[in-house]
């Protein structure tokens, strides 16, 4: 890819396409390489690489795997400020906006700055907002940080809009893995009337009628995981279901 992700991003926001991204847990590969042959038939958009906490330190290890099986942009979606790997393409810096723990909003990325900077690759700043999804979620209790409700989408539109106004580049609605419940289609709607750069969501989808539902309602890129790391043979219904707003 020639042009920078982010530009590649913002294009096809500004071309209404919708885009997959598949989320992998280097922790969790044990049906990688089937799902690696299912996306060179019916290749997503992006992945993204990370986790809330990683035991083995496979980062590296997953992107060289993916990168051999199709040419798709790989990003780190990091859970810690030590997740970082050189053959990545880019990275969401994510700043969880949601919370009030300074640590991940400030903290970890003022002690990761250098090693970013050194090793050149591509940032997307990122405001990150968990919310309610009917359980407590790794990336809740990780982040010690409290979700915003699900029944108020104006907290997340605002908490959205001030990240914006912050110079962020794009907003992620996490429900967390393995979420009991998605973001709700309300919210990602209130979310999208006052955002005007790149909004993703992710957590808890499990049906390609889900994001499906969540992409008319505004978000620009689906970003699925738990569910494709147990059943792989799931992502041509997700990507034909994105890729159907292209010809709509």
């Amino acid at each position: 890819m020639n042009q920078s992700i982010y530009t590649f991003l913002v294009d096809a926001h500004q071309a209404k396409r919708k885009l997959l991204a598949v989320l992998i847990d280097p922790d969790k590969t044990t049906h990688l390489n089937r799902l690696l042959e299912m996306a060179a038939k019916n290749p997503p958009d992006l992945f993204l690489v990370g986790g809330s906490l990683l035991h083995e330190n496979r980062i590296e290890e997953t992107i060289a795997t993916i990168k051999k099986h199709l040419p798709v942009p790989v990003l780190l979606f990091p859970g810690s400020h030590l997740h970082l790997a050189p053959n990545a393409d880019g990275l969401l810096l994510l700043s969880v906006t949601s919370g009030r723990n300074p640590d991940l909003l400030i903290g970890r990325h003022v002690l990761a700055a250098p090693a970013i900077q050194r090793s050149g690759i591509e940032i997307i700043p990122t405001g990150y907002l968990l919310i309610e999804s009917g359980r407590t979620t790794a990336v809740s209790y990780m982040s010690q940080t409290s979700p915003i409700p699900n029944d108020k989408p104006e907290i997340a539109a605002a908490t959205a809009l001030a990240g914006q106004q912050l110079g962020l580049r794009c907003t992620y609605l996490e429900a967390g893995s393995g979420a009991q419940e998605t973001v709700p289609v309300a919210t990602v709607e209130e979310v999208r009337q006052v955002l005007s750069h790149l909004l993703l969501v992710g957590g808890g989808i499990r049906q390609p009628a889900q994001a499906h539902a969540l992409a008319q309602a505004g978000a620009d890129i689906i970003v699925i995981g738990n569910i494709l790391e147990q059943q792989p043979e799931l992502l041509p219904q997700f990507v034909q279901t994105l890729h159907a707003f292209q010809h709509s």
